[in-house]
C-alpha cells in the first residue's frame, strides 16, 4: 500500500464517528487550539458526530446541542503522545508481561508491536485519565539494530485500540546500535546499509543472492521503508551520529527520516532544519549519561525550534509516562525565564504534546487540535494544563466521553478516609 493510501487509511479509521459519538459544546473555557497559538479566553469548542465543527471565541452553540459550562477551566485538544510502550507491558521487571523487546528474536525490521498491544492495560488507563488520547507505540532494539515496526493507537475504552499497524519503522544507531550490531558504530551502519540493500534488492525480485545476511521477512519488511512509504525513526543523539544520519538520504534518497533522540541537535540544528527532518525528543536531558550525550542541554528543544526544527517532546517509556508530558512541556516555557537559556512560549510547547507529533506520524489536521474536521478528542482540565497541579476533569476520544478511573484511583479512594483503627485489608486476618 502506497504511503497516501496508507495515510488515508488512519485518517478514514481516526475520523469514523462511534455510535456513541456525543453531540457537545464546551463554553466559557480558556481555549488552546493546539496548533501553536496562544491560549484564548471565554472560547468554545462544539462536537458533533465525534468532529470538532468549531472552536474559538466568538463561536455559537447550535441549539438543542448540550453545553458544558467551562467557565474557570481550561478545554484543548487530547494529548498526542509520541514513542510510547503503551500497553506493551504490566510489570517491567516479570519478562512474561513484557513485551517491548525481543532480544533472542530471529527478527529485527519485521517484528510488529500491534498485536502484543493491550487496549485494558493500566498504563493505558492512568495515560487517558492524564489527558492522553492517541500515541504512538514501538519496541525497544535488542537483538537488531532495527526495533521493528510500530503502531498507531487511540486510548478509548474499547478494545480496538490499533488504528494503523506498521506505521514506522525504527533503527538505532549511535552506541546503542554498535553495541548490538557488533561493538562499533562501524558495524552498525554496515549492518544498516546492508539492510536496506537487500530489502532493494527483494523489492526488484523475488530471487535472493546466496550471500545474504537478512531474512526475508526482515527484508520484506524494509521495502516499504527504502521506498519511502513508511517512515524511518532514526535513534541518534551525538552531533556527528546526526549528520550522519542525514547523509543517508544520500545513498537512499527514498528515506522519510524522523530523528529520535538527537541530545546534541542544538549543535547542528541548522543542518536539520535544511533537510526537513522532524525530531522527537525527551526536553529534559541536561546531564549526560553516555558519552554521545556530553552535548546536552535543557536549551536543545527550544534551540532547534529557534532554527526551524519540528520538534516533538517524546520518548515515553518505562518510568517516563506519557502523563508526565504537560510538566515536562511547562518547564520549556518556564526556561525561557532563565538568562541565556532557550525555551519556548506556551503555545509552542503545547504544540509539542499535540499537533506537531500528530503531524509527524502522519495525523496532521486531524488529531492533536481543535479545528473544524479534527476528531472529536477534548480534554476539561481544573486549570492551565501546563501547570503540574492541574488535572484533567473530563476526556472525551472522537466525541465519546471516556471513564478516567484505574487501578490508582481504586486504590485511592479505597484508603482516602479509612476508619480509625482500620488497616488496609492486606493487614487483617
Amino acid at each position: 500500500m502506497r504511503r497516501g493510501a496508507l495515510l488515508a487509511a488512519a485518517a478514514a479509521s481516526l475520523l469514523a464517528a462511534p455510535l456513541a459519538a456525543q453531540d457537545f459544546a464546551i463554553a466559557g473555557a480558556t481555549l488552546a487550539t493546539g496548533d501553536g497559538g496562544e491560549p484564548i479566553a471565554n472560547g468554545t469548542v462544539v462536537i458533533r458526530g465525534g468532529r470538532i465543527v468549531a472552536a474559538g471565541a466568538s463561536v455559537a452553540v447550535p441549539a438543542g446541542v448540550e453545553t458544558i459550562d467551562g467557565r474557570g477551566r481550561w478545554v484543548t485538544p487530547g494529548l498526542f503522545s509520541a514513542l510510547t510502550d503503551l500497553g506493551l507491558w504490566d510489570v517491567e521487571a516479570v519478562d512474561d508481561s513484557n513485551d517491548t523487546r525481543a532480544g533472542n528474536s530471529p527478527f529485527g525490521a519485521a517484528l510488529d508491536v500491534a498485536p502484543a498491544i493491550n487496549p485494558a492495560s493500566e498504563h493505558v488507563k492512568v495515560s487517558r485519565a492524564g489527558g492522553v488520547t492517541r500515541a504512538t507505540v514501538y519496541g525497544n532494539p535488542a537483538g537488531s539494530i532495527f526495533a521493528g515496526q510500530g503502531a498507531l493507537i487511540d486510548l478509548g475504552a474499547d478494545p480496538q485500540a490499533v488504528m494503523q499497524a506498521r506505521a514506522f519503522q525504527f533503527v538505532t544507531l549511535g552506541e546503542g546500535g554498535g553495541r548490538i550490531a557488533g561493538g562499533s558504530r562501524v558495524a552498525a551502519y554496515a549492518a544498516f546499509r546492508n539492510a536496506l540493500a537487500e530489502a532493494q534488492a527483494l523489492a526488484n525480485g523475488p530471487d535472493r543472492d546466496d550471500d545474504v545476511l537478512l531474512n526475508r521477512p526482515d527484508a520484506a519488511a524494509l521495502i516499504p521503508v527504502v521506498n519511502g512509504e513508511r517512515p524511518l525513526y532514526v535513534e541518534v543523539h551525538r552531533a556527528s551520529d546526526i549528520l550522519s544520519a542525514l547523509a543517508l538520504r544520500e545513498e537512499f534518497p527514498g528515506l522519510r527520516l524522523v530523528l529520535v533522540g538527537a541530545t546534541e541537535g542544538w549543535m547542528v540544528a541548522k543542518q536539520i532544519a535544511a533537510a526537513g527532518v522532524p525530531v522527537i525528543t525527551e526536553p529534559l536531558t541536561d546531564l549526560p549519561a553516555r558519552f554521545e550525550q556530553l552535548g546536552s542541554t535543557q536549551s536543545n528543544v527550544g534551540r532547534m525550534a529557534d532554527a526551524g526544527v519540528k520538534v516533538a517532546i517524546g520518548g515515553f517509556a518505562g518510568d517516563n509516562q506519557p502523563r508526565y508530558a504537560p510538566q515536562q512541556a511547562g518547564n520549556l516555557v518556564a526556561l525561557n525565564r532563565l538568562p541565556g537559556a532557550s525555551g519556548l512560549t506556551w503555545g509552542e510547547a503545547f504544540a509539542a504534546i499535540t499537533s506537531i507529533p500528530a503531524e509527524i506520524s502522519g495525523l496532521g489536521g486531524q488529531a492533536g487540535v481543535l479545528l473544524p474536521g479534527a476528531a472529536g478528542d477534548v480534554v476539561l482540565w481544573d486549570g492551565d494544563p501546563l501547570e503540574l497541579s492541574s488535572a484533567p476533569l473530563r476526556v472525551f476520544i472522537d466525541g465519546v466521553e471516556q471513564p478516567l478511573d484505574s487501578h490508582q484511583t481504586r486504590l485511592r479512594e479505597r484508603y482516602r478516609t479509612p476508619g480509625e483503627g482500620d488497616l488496609p485489608k492486606a493487614y487483617e486476618r
